[in-house]
């Protein structure tokens, strides 16, 4: 068994290292149980509050003089239930409380007063409208249905999910849209094998909406096309600048002039321990290293974003660096720099990720993806795509189905 696999099931850390920060485990820590028992405790409240509330209310009829009504309680009980219970549930929960308030009333021997009857009307009333808006709640969650399996296949399409192993090394990617049901943004990513090496890319399109995710699909495109066909990874960077003008001159009003897209592409030579980049504008790349140490790969020379060509020339360099085995290539958006907690802190992904080890890519952004989340408070400010890819150490996948 290889150290960093025995690390990985250990917890995580190095011998030596200082204990874990609990806002960062891998994806088997135990701190994100807490939230998921919370939202089972308020589910479940709000499942029984129907029933408590005919409960209370036939207590207080009870145990109170005959002229006293709770009424209200009884109307509140159907309308709690339409959006939360079946169709049968809410008839049974209208059923239940006017059973309950004529039982009541003719015990108390008040069902022949105007007032009473008219109570009755109210409760009976608001029971058959409960009705009614469970089917309206019940067609309306259908429709969302509909809708999330068209993003969810949209997504599909426009950024499949890669493979978790190409020429040998493993990758993982996760996507976090900051837009509540939203599946797909302008974030991207993608994953192409070729001739001269794997080649990746991330990218942030400016803007939001379906002009963000029709840049995306340009993107993505021209990627796919000049992985597989151009000889550089320098290029790649000028198919995708040339496929961004060719869309800006369809595209209208400010988008026309001002749309751009940060992007990192990465080029992985087969069986070479190196990294090629080319940054055009993106938040640097993270290495981390088998030992827990953490570092930038930042550019050497800055670059303008693809779609901003036409205001100056600066032509693109690949940059090299050693990427060694068992370490791990982090690729992210801002999205995940741009997260902050209650106190307006940003979050830093080097100072969260130094001294940890992951058993795989997959660990590593499952517990990234959590530890974000937590620090934001589950409210993300903007997109958050991330892509690891890492490099085994020989033998690692000898033993990777060892318990």
């Amino acid at each position: 068994m290889d150290d960093e696999g025995a690390v990985a099931r250990a917890g995580g850390r190095l011998p030596g290292d200082p204990a874990p920060d609990p806002g960062l485990g891998d994806d088997e820590s135990p701190a994100a149980a807490p939230p998921r028992r919370r939202t089972g405790y308020r589910r479940a409240l709000v499942l029984a509050l129907p029933v408590l509330l005919i409960v209370v209310a036939v207590l207080y009829d009870v145990l109170t003089p005959r002229y006293f009504t709770a009424g209200p309680l009884y109307a509140a009980a159907p309308l709690i239930a339409a959006p939360v219970y079946s169709r049968r549930g809410t008839v049974l929960t209208g059923v239940t409380v006017v059973v309950a308030v004529i039982g009541l009333q003719l015990a108390k021997g008040v069902i022949h007063y105007v007032d009473s009857l008219t109570e009755l009307i109210t409760i009976a009333t608001v029971a058959v409208l409960a009705v009614f808006v469970n089917g309206f709640v019940r067609r309306t969650g259908a429709r969302l249905v509909s809708v999330r399996e068209i993003a969810e296949a949209a997504q599909r399409a426009v950024l499949p999910e890669p493979a978790e192993r190409i020429a040998g090394f493993e990758i993982a990617v996760c996507y976090e849209a900051a837009q509540a049901d939203a599946f797909i943004g302008g974030d991207l990513y993608a994953v192409q094998d070729s001739a001269r090496g794997v080649r990746l890319i991330v990218g942030d399109v400016r803007g939001k909406g379906m002009g963000a995710v029709a840049a995306v699909a340009v993107v993505i495109g021209a990627f796919r096309e000049a992985a597989e066909q151009e000889a550089t990874l320098e290029a790649v960077a000028q198919r995708l600048e040339r496929a961004l003008a060719r869309e800006g001159t369809r595209r209208d009003g400010l988008d026309a002039f001002e749309g751009f897209t940060t992007a990192i592409l990465v080029e992985l030579p087969h069986g070479d321990g190196t990294v090629r980049i080319v940054n055009r504008g993106h938040p640097p790349p993270l290495m981390l290293h088998a030992d827990g140490s953490v570092g930038p790969l930042p550019a050497r020379e800055s670059a303008l974003p693809l779609g901003m060509g036409e205001l100056g020339v600066w032509p693109d360099r690949a940059e090299e660096a050693d990427f060694p085995s068992g370490a791990t290539l982090l690729l992210y958006t801002d999205g995940l720099t741009e997260a902050r907690d209650a106190e307006g802190e940003f979050y830093d992904p080097q100072a969260r990720l130094a001294g940890r080890a992951f058993r795989d890519p997959a660990a590593l952004l499952d517990a990234l993806a959590e530890d974000v989340r937590r620090h934001s408070g589950g409210g993300m400010a903007d997109d958050m795509a991330l892509l690891a890819v890492r490099r085994p150490r020989r033998g690692d996948h000898d033993h990777c189905h060892e318990p």
